[in-house]
Order: C-alpha cells, then structure tokens, then sequence
C-alpha cells in the first residue's frame, strides 16, 4: 500500500506521443468515502471510523452496494474484505470490475457463503464483450471471516492475474491473437455488493438463508487502486501512451515470475474446486480455444 497522505495522493503525467498517461494512487489515507458511493440498500451501506471501514448488510428485505467514484482502465486493484461469519448461506459478497450495456467487460471476485464449518467458495470470472462462462472456483486456505484479507486484481493490456494476499491464484492471458476476446477497450468502475442468491448460491440452492441470522454484513477497509483512470469520457491508456508509462507503472507489463506460478498452481492443485477448462461435459464440442493454448 501507499503510505503518503493525501486522497489521489499523486499524479504522475507523461507526455508520449502527445498523450498524456495519468497514473493514480488512490485512497493512500484510507478514507473510502472518498472513494466510493452507496448506490443501493437504504441504509445498510455505511462508510465508519472517518472513512477508514465501509460495511454492507443484508436482510430479508435488502441488500447493499457500492461503486467506485473513479472509472479506470487498467490497473491493480487492492482491497481488503472479511466476510459474512458464521451461517452465511445464501448470501453472496461480490467483488468486481464492470463496464455498462449488453456487450460490458467484467472481473469478477464473488464469494458465496455456507453454512456454520463449511468453506467459503471463492468464484472467479471474466466477461468480454458481454461473454463470460469462464468460471474457475476456489476454497480457501483461510476462514475469510476471521480477519481481513486482501483479494487484488491486476488488468493491463497483456493478462489479468487474480490474487489473494499476495498470492496469484489465477491468471487470464489476452489471446486476442486466437480470436478470444479480451477486455482493453471500455473503462470499470469497481464494484461491490452482499445480495440474496439463495435460489444458487449455497450447494446449488439446496440450502437456503437462514434469516434468523439476519442482518449479514461484510466488512471493507484498505483500498488502493494504482491504476490509469477516464476522465472526462477519455481513457488516458492509449496503446502508445502505455508503453511510455510502463518504467513508472510497472503492474502496466507486470507478468508472473517462476515463483509466483510455482505458488500459483500449488494454489490450483489444492484448492481449486471447479475449472470451466476441463469441463468436457460442458464442451462437448470442444473447450475454448483458451484452454488450450499454450504460447503467449
């Protein structure tokens, strides 16, 4: 995290091609008020402790959400989250970047509770162009309602890696070049929201919510995003602008080390629980072309 004191603590310009890349830190003092707006939940939505905490609840009759101030387009995404505790069946905490309209991009972090001693499930997903469907979920090597934890997401024009403190737990690479489409072109407000999804959420919806437990919250405090930003309907990440940039905004080409992939798959041999790409049932036509690609 930055350390420096101001809100938008920085703003580094570099002049490439005649563009201008505006690189942002923002939220360094840790007050989420600033940040972000309640958007929906009358009330349940509350930022605390002079900005420095922000909560969502749920009942029977609502949940809550919040978005982002800023649009960005690329970046790297902290924020630390401790989840709904004990019985949070039903409930689902989602976490995530999004365009708007019918053809929007999106990453998605969403965590879908269980009941008392059963294991949170962590699911992952990527949208472009309004397609998604490419799943991949996770348990957790740690109760997420303990403590805080820092879930991050890194976007730039080469891949997106999904990590959890620190860890990558997954990595989506742009195969553009094999026809895939890959999410660099409409500017994301960061999201989040604790919603009712007890038709699906938990053992397929066998288990539902459990009101009586009710009001669930989930709790939210460190957010940083080191990211390029639109400001007035304009990206400042051109192509050539970008490149520019990358010797001071290294999360621009930043891309797994060996350490950091070894950790990676020890992460997916032991607590990835499902994997869109190797759901032959699925697929029976065969997987997307993703799956299978082997260069980069």
């Amino acid at each position: 995290m930055a350390q420096t004191p101001a809100f938008l603590c920085y703003s580094l310009l570099i002049i490439a091609s005649s563009l201008v890349v505006v690189v942002v830190v923002a939220s360094a003092d840790g007050n989420l008020g600033r940040d972000f707006d309640i958007t929906w939940g009358d009330g349940r939505g509350k930022v605390l402790n002079n900005g420095k905490q922000l909560t969502l609840s749920l009942d029977k009759t609502s949940g809550s959400g919040f978005q982002s101030k800023n649009e960005y387009l690329f970046g790297k995404i902290d924020m630390q989250l401790k989840l709904v505790p004990g019985n949070s069946a039903g409930t689902v905490t989602a976490y995530y970047l999004s365009s708007q309209g019918p053809k929007h991009d999106e990453i998605d972090f969403e965590f879908l509770g269980n009941v008392s001693g059963h294991p949170y499930t962590l699911h992952t997903n990527v949208f472009s162009q309004g397609k998604g469907g490419r799943e991949q979920q996770f348990h957790l090597w740690f109760d997420p309602t303990a403590q805080f934890h820092t879930y991050s997401i890194l976007w730039n024009p080469r891949r997106i890696i999904f990590s959890v403190d620190g860890t990558a737990i997954r990595e989506f690479k742009n195969w553009e070049s094999i026809g895939v489409p890959f999410p660099k072109k409409q500017p994301m407000r960061l999201y989040s929201s604790l919603w009712n999804a007890d038709d699906w959420a938990t053992q397929g919806g066998r288990v539902k919510a459990d009101w009586s437990k009710a009001p669930f919250t989930a709790s939210y405090r460190n957010f940083n995003a080191n990211a390029c930003f639109v400001a007035k309907g304009r990206s400042s990440c051109s192509s050539r602008s970008t490149k520019a940039s990358t010797s001071n905004a290294g999360w621009l080409t930043q891309e797994l080390d060996n350490a950091s992939q070894t950790r990676m798959k020890w992460v997916q041999n032991n607590y990835m629980i499902y994997n869109y790409c190797t759901d032959l049932k699925r697929f029976p036509q065969g997987l997307p072309k993703e799956c299978t690609a082997t260069t980069s």
